[in-house]
């Protein structure tokens, strides 16, 4: 698992521009959206960006002062820290996912599976 502090998480009010930003200075492709206890409330990834701005054809700078909670996928799949890696692996190829947020019972996140490093 990937510490907290070891990927990129935002605030729920900060803008996409900097969420972009952000998350290029990781390899992950993916930013956990949480509120100020750490609560994940979403998801936003590389991929996401992409297929909006293509199903919306609007320019990027459009939404680039957005709220990144307008536009992350609320409810992400997620998984418990007691949960053995084998079945949070199993999540993962069942969705197709890369990443998987891991939480504690009242979702705050506490860290990342990522399918490369695990």
């Amino acid at each position: 698992m990937i510490a907290m502090d070891s990927f990129p998480v935002v605030k729920k009010d900060t803008i996409l521009k900097e969420a972009i930003e952000t998350m290029g200075l990781s390899n992950l492709g993916i930013i956990s959206v949480v509120d100020n206890n750490d609560t994940l409330l979403g998801v936003i990834t590389d991929g996401d960006l992409r297929r909006k701005l293509l199903k919306v054809q609007k320019p990027l700078s459009f939404y680039l002062i957005d709220d990144v909670i307008d536009h992350c996928i609320k409810e992400p799949l997620t998984t418990l820290m007691e949960v053995k890696l084998t079945d949070a692996l199993k999540i993962m190829e069942d969705n197709e996912i890369w990443d998987l947020p891991v939480v504690n019972e009242n979702k705050k996140l506490l860290g990342m599976l990522h399918l490369h490093q695990v």
